[in-house]
């Protein structure tokens, strides 16, 4: 009797590590695990970036292709105007993105056909603004910039590194590189230099960030505005800096019309 309740006890003590390990923000199992650590039951929490328990399903795509749309003259377009020397004129291409994208296949194929063009024409327009047309890779002055949020513990500084903008949507802050590694395959943490280095990494991160924090806005109808809130917020938006929301919308709207598709309503944050 008591070697068998012995056998019930490590059994209850299996089941409880294997639940913990499984819901490691600490969720109840009928409860989702947002992409931030919290726990709830509705689209914020079980929606995009849903990390464990009932997730909601992905939306489902439509037959875009984003290789047509992304030809190499509309990619060519943007680098071909920065400068020759620019360090990203031989970091970024079109190769790496198209082999970024097979990690997210929802990526421009969400909505309507008009959706995804839209939606194309939104990260381009923020890559363009960001990298000043993939010239460059590493945030200008980067390392003068405190980028460590210490109160977030799940994903706590290493010292010597800094999390500066990096990559084609410049990847900043320590709770950005922490998870954008976990998903991607790579130390955040302790090597965020690699968004820099590796150029199919790097556009991987931007479109981490894009999937988990941008897509639903733009698809969704909200308007190329709320994408820069979801980017920048009050850097730029509610008067912040209406000079770079202007730059942004300058180009999404050309985007829009080298891809013959309308812009859409709330360009402005």
């Amino acid at each position: 009797m008591k070697t068998f309740s012995g056998i019930i006890i490590t059994v209850l003590l299996f089941i409880c590590i294997l639940t913990a390990s499984a819901q490691n923000c600490g969720c109840s199992p009928d409860l989702c695990c947002s992409r931030f650590g919290f726990c709830g039951s509705d689209e914020a929490y079980c929606g995009t970036g849903c990390q464990q328990g009932p997730c909601f399903g992905p939306p489902p795509t439509n037959d875009v292709s984003v290789p047509s749309i992304v030809t190499d003259a509309f990619f060519n377009g943007i680098v071909d105007q920065s400068d020759a020397g620019c360090e990203g004129k031989g970091f970024y291409s079109r190769a790496a993105f198209l082999e970024a994208i097979e990690n997210y296949p929802q990526f421009g194929r969400v909505g309507s056909e008009d959706d995804s063009r839209r939606e194309i024409a939104a990260f381009f327009a923020h890559v363009t603004h960001e990298t000043g047309h993939f010239c460059f890779i590493e945030e200008i002055n980067g390392p003068s910039r405190d980028y460590c949020d210490e109160n977030n513990t799940q994903y706590p500084c290493n010292p010597n590194k800094g999390y500066y903008g990096r990559g084609p949507i410049q990847l900043s802050w320590n709770y950005n590189y922490g998870p954008a590694g976990q998903s991607i395959g790579f130390d955040g943490l302790n090597n965020p230099e690699t968004v820099a280095t590796d150029p199919v990494i790097s556009f991987r991160t931007a479109l981490w960030f894009w999937m988990n924090n941008v897509q639903s806005l733009i698809v969704s109808g909200q308007g190329f505005g709320s994408t820069i809130r979801a980017i920048n917020g009050i850097l730029e938006c509610d008067g912040g800096n209406p000079d770079t929301v202007t730059s942004r919308v300058r180009y999404y709207t050309q985007y829009c019309d080298q891809l013959g598709v309308a812009p859409g309503d709330n360009l402005r944050c």
